[in-house]
């Protein structure tokens, strides 16, 4: 079966309610999904599903307290690569991908090339992880670190 790609035109006022639900609670009942956005419930169930195998909705998963599971030191950390050229970025993100400590990674747009966002236990876990594998990523120049003093808004919950 082919799945149509969606995007952002595709969607009707329905697909956006039901998004819009399943980013605040994604464990809803298909029920009380259907009664929050107007729909009966197997119109609604075919939207999710469509919603999920065209990309739209990657996946569902838990929204855990970091905190509560030791890791809640943040820190920003500015690569700069010695080389830019297409092989180099590949190389490099294929390798940060596997430190899992790295919770996100943006390409930018300035005087460095990466801004990695990882969270550790603590300053000394971060040093390790900065020291031990993000400065030995392939073509990793430099680095730049800022520590969160307190986080207001996180998105991951």
């Amino acid at each position: 079966m082919r799945v149509h790609t969606l995007d952002h035109s595709d969607l009707d006022p329905f697909d956006r309610k039901i998004i819009e639900v399943l980013r605040v609670d994604g464990r809803i009942s298909i029920t009380d999904l259907a009664a929050r956005v107007g729909l009966s419930k197997t119109p609604c169930q075919v939207r999710v599903k469509r919603l999920v195998a065209s990309g739209v909705i990657r996946g569902f998963r838990a929204i855990v307290d970091p905190a509560r599971l030791g890791l809640d030191h943040i820190a920003f950390a500015e690569v700069k690569l010695s080389d830019t050229r297409e092989e180099a970025l590949e190389a490099f993100r294929v390798a940060v991908l596997r430190i899992p400590e790295v919770e996100e990674c943006h390409m930018i747009a300035s005087s460095f090339d990466y801004l990695l966002k990882v969270r550790t236990a603590d300053i000394r876990r971060y040093r390790e992880v900065l020291g031990e594998r993000i400065s030995s990523l392939p073509h990793v120049a430099s680095t730049s670190t800022f520590v969160a003093m307190e986080t207001i808004r996180d998105a991951g919950g």
